[in-house]
């Protein structure tokens, strides 16, 4: 896993729950790296999933609901540092409909060997969009964050559900539909 989803994770953790449990979560995770990330490195996905888990143990919340809570940060810093590929979309749907074909690519050529999860698009319409999100890791709700972003982003909002086709979230389909 890419060192800026781990660099983004703890600034997130700082930020929200404050240096402290950062630390905590750090000294009491499983992490080869002893913690110590630089966002152009590659990591083990497992330092990533002991962070989620003592951070999630450590304040009582859900991993699913701090991966989402992750989604809507990293949209904004993926953002900060790659500006050019948001600029390049004029709505929100457009943007989440490129992401196979712009948005991983342009991933791609900065990190050749980053494991992204792949989106395929099932139905889409100017205003709706279904998609199957897969991935080995289980991040949908990561990804459901990260679209629900894409929209504020964009001035807009969005009603997004989604079923999981696979009881392990390795694969799960998405129904978006835009509100205006």
């Amino acid at each position: 896993m890419k060192g800026i989803i781990f660099t983004e994770f703890l600034e997130m953790v700082e930020e929200t729950f404050g240096l402290e449990v950062t630390e905590q979560i750090i000294e009491e995770s499983t992490l080869p790296s002893e913690g110590v990330y630089t966002s152009v490195g590659t990591y083990d996905f497992n330092e990533m999933v002991s962070l989620l888990t003592q951070l999630s143990e450590n304040v009582d919340i859900p991993a699913n609901k701090l991966l989402h809570t992750f989604g809507l940060y990293l949209f904004d810093s993926l953002g900060k540092a790659h500006p050019e590929v948001i600029k390049s979309f004029n709505s929100p749907i457009a943007l989440l409909m490129s992401i196979e074909d712009h948005i991983h690519v342009h991933v791609k050529k900065l990190y050749p060997d980053a494991e992204l999860p792949t989106f395929t698009i099932v139905e889409q319409s100017d205003t709706s969009l279904s998609i199957i999100y897969a991935s080995s890791r289980g991040l949908y709700s990561l990804a459901q964050g990260l679209m629900e972003k894409c929209f504020i982003h964009f001035n807009s909002s969005a009603h997004i559900s989604h079923e999981l086709l696979k009881e392990d979230g390795t694969q799960v389909k998405f129904d978006i539909v835009q509100h205006g």
